[in-house]
């Protein structure tokens, strides 16, 4: 009997220590699938949560600016002048003996119209310091809405501090041929 017991006791004790396998096999497994659903909703909520902050960023800006007392009548109010800068045609810096010619036409956006009597006297400042500059640019410089992007830029930047009470809100390109 001793033998049936220590028998019934092995079988027993192997029955639970296979039920403690398999309980830790599944715990493990939901140990793991729960930490799955965890990465997954915290993921979905990141991509809720930054597709509401961009979506209020967007609807916030006319709030806020509703908030600040500036209604939309004083934007529509708000004054822009242009002014016609004459057509430059420069050579290019191409370190070849081929010429390259830049033929620009811009205008300059201004919010003040009492300053283009100001901005006349100034012109010819202006023009000098875009044919320095336009003359010391390559043909590689000019490649894609990039290169337009940062001549437009460089010529914004040269233009404000060539004027510098004056300030000038962009730089429109009227006509721009390279040849």
């Amino acid at each position: 009997m001793a033998d049936e017991d220590d028998g019934i006791d092995e079988d027993a004790e192997e029955g639970e220590e296979g039920l403690e396998g398999d309980e830790l096999t599944e715990g493990l497994e939901k140990k793991r699938f729960s930490g799955k659903k965890i990465v997954i909703a915290a993921v979905a909520a990141v991509v809720i949560l930054g597709g509401a902050g961009i979506a209020f960023m967007m609807s916030g800006s006319d709030a806020d600016h509703d908030i600040e007392g500036e209604g939309e009548g004083e934007h529509i109010n708000q004054t822009v002048v242009f002014y016609d800068l004459p057509e430059m045609l420069v050579n290019m810096n191409t370190g070849t003996r081929q010429a390259s010619y830049l033929k620009i036409q811009v205008a300059l956006e201004l919010s003040d119209p009492l300053v283009l009597e100001q901005l006349d006297q100034l012109s010819p400042r202006i023009i000098d310091i875009f044919q320095v500059y336009l003359r010391e640019l390559r043909l590689e410089d000019l490649d894609g809405s990039a290169g337009m992007f940062r001549l437009k830029e460089e010529l914004l930047k040269r233009a404000n501090a060539s004027v510098a009470p004056i300030h000038i809100n962009d730089i429109l390109f009227r006509e721009m041929i390279v040849q």
